[in-house]
């Protein structure tokens, strides 16, 4: 059997839930590497994993010679659909198959590792962060990158390193002087370490997400059984989805860039863009794509681009889940679409050349990179959203000679929004607030990309997403105050001026015309104006938020 080394980066928010989630504490990074080969039944090598949190770790046994052992066994590929078989060499263990778990403390207890989502209230997987990944104890090492210039947040953090190196976990957290490269930065100065020379594989996870105990389980076999793929991407589950409009619309476009986008790509050509967390790379194939690159702000979706043009394939695994958080207040969500409007944009502007001229995949790839995966999905579909939506169609009730077609206005658009809906059923009665929300934002990524495309301004601006974790129901008093801002700070001046444009249409329209266009204008006009004043998401009690 062949042998496998993993290693797993994850972010410092994830260390054992012992604290509340602190708002800079997405600047951590945390790694874990582990030793794979006795699993497999190979030589005593070593691997890496990159994990979030720190929760106790477990060595586990299969019922055949271990969990790997178990692959070698026969489980892969049966009743996967053709396109995805040739990358799924190597399954995870059926569900059901039982497992033989030593806690940290020492016994043993028996295990049950059946592979559902693992997210409801009964289930058996634990999700306490990179010392609970399952996984042998003396084949695991977890770093911690702690890239926060908030002390308090790193007293916190070391103190919960230090906390579970005296429980015997191999540990080791690192900092350093500065923040060149944000993330791309903190992850490069990463692997540079010795203890990393001889690890294959890396695994990541944002400071908010917390990984299943049994996520090296069902992600890693992937990769050591099919030497062509170099990313396994999970997807992501949200622990906040309830708490406001705001996080449910967000749930909804984000069920649908992972159920059809990622699902789509990877089905169709082997290629989608790395979000940046709860995935598995191949280190071989970070190297050969460039290693970490700080040239914009997206530098998972760079790597990931790289990657793609060297010939190496990718695998996204819907059935597994990470949980992590959505940003609850309207001023983080704004700043986190710029940061994913204006980083797609500026990096097609720079690598638009590398993909004409690469040597390791085909014409079609090509054109399917440039023009579906950057073009339409990151570049037109903003402006098409909101120049025909909100500019267009509003503007076209002063000049009655205009007429737009019925397809264009209610029929197309009613087709695609139901469409990209069904990622998120139990949201559909939601489906025209989403719909608002959306057409408001496009106004803002339509700046962003703007500004990506002719790198000017922001175009490098890296300002961490705020979440607020449990601040809301612990201390919210103390650990608020520094998320409140003054309340001139939450007008935002363009979509006001939108807002007041759209209404003078509608009220046009409603005087005028007999297309009855304002039954769409007004509400519009309301969510811009909505969204101008900052009246959306959650808001900081206290203070003059």
């Amino acid at each position: 059997m062949e042998e496998g080394n993993v290693f797993i980066a994850r972010s410092c928010a994830l260390l054992a839930n012992s604290f509340s989630s602190l708002f800079d504490l997405t600047r951590c990074s945390a790694v874990a590497a582990v030793r794979a080969g006795g699993l497999t039944g190979g030589r005593d090598r070593r691997g890496m994993a990159g994990a979030a949190g720190v929760g106790g770790g477990a060595a586990y046994q299969g019922r055949r010679g271990g969990v790997l052992g178990d692959v070698a066994d026969g489980a892969g590929g049966e009743g996967l659909d053709g396109a995805h078989k040739p990358l799924r060499q190597g399954l995870p263990p059926p569900a059901g198959e039982d497992l033989q778990v030593r806690p940290p403390g020492g016994g043993r207890r028996e295990g049950h590792c059946g592979f559902s989502d693992g997210l409801g209230p009964d289930s058996d997987v634990q999700r306490e962060g990179a010392c609970n990944l399952v996984w042998p104890e003396d084949r695991i090492i977890i770093q911690v990158l702690d890239d926060s210039t908030d002390l308090e947040v790193k007293q916190l953090v070391k103190k919960e390193c230090e906390m579970w190196h005296e429980k015997g976990k191999n540990i080791r957290y690192e900092t350093r002087a500065n923040r060149n490269g944000y993330k791309a930065g903190a992850l490069k100065v990463g692997m540079t370490y010795a203890y990393v020379d001889t690890c294959e594989y890396i695994a990541m996870f944002d400071a908010d997400f917390q990984p299943m105990s049994d996520f090296l389980i069902r992600t890693v076999p992937f990769l050591v059984h099919n030497p062509n793929i170099a990313l396994v991407q999970a997807r992501w589950k949200f622990v906040n989805a309830s708490e406001c409009l705001m996080t449910r619309t967000q749930e909804m476009s984000m069920d649908f860039h992972f159920k059809v986008e990622q699902e789509s790509g990877s089905t169709a050509w082997a290629f989608f863009g790395y979000n940046g967390t709860a995935g598995v790379w191949r280190i071989k194939a970070i190297g050969d794509a460039g290693g970490w690159q700080d040239r914009t702000t997206v530098e998972d979706m760079d790597l990931a681009v790289r990657a793609g043009l060297s010939g190496w394939k990718f695998l996204y695994l819907g059935d597994v889940k990470v949980i992590s958080e959505l940003p609850s207040t309207f001023k983080a969500y704004r700043y986190q679409q710029h940061r994913w409007s204006c980083g797609p944009a500026n990096l097609f502007r720079k690598l638009f050349w590398n993909v004409l001229l690469a040597k390791e995949v085909s014409i079609g790839m090509k054109f399917y990179v440039l023009y579906n995966f950057f073009i339409a999905r990151r570049i037109v579909s903003h402006f098409v959203t909101f120049l025909f939506y909100c500019l267009l169609i509003p503007t076209s009730v002063f000049f009655p000679e205009v007429e737009i077609p019925s397809w264009g206005v209610i029929y197309v658009p009613t087709t695609i929004t139901l469409l990209n809906s069904v990622g998120t059923p139990s949201s559909f009665h939601l489906v025209i607030f989403w719909v608002l929300f959306e057409n408001v934002m496009a106004l803002h990524r339509c700046k962003a990309v703007l500004i990506g495309l002719l790198e000017i301004g922001r175009v490098n601006e890296w300002v961490v997403t705020e979440k607020l974790g449990d601040m809301m129901k612990t201390k919210p008093d103390s650990t608020t105050s520094k998320l409140r801002f003054k309340f001139k700070d939450r007008f935002n001046l363009l979509e006001i001026v939108v807002a007041i444009y759209l209404f003078i249409c509608a009220c046009y329209d409603c005087k005028y015309s007999t297309d009855a266009y304002f039954i769409y204008i007004f509400p519009q006009s309301i969510a811009f104006f909505i969204m101008g004043i900052g009246y959306v998401g959650t808001i900081i009690p206290g203070g003059n938020s």
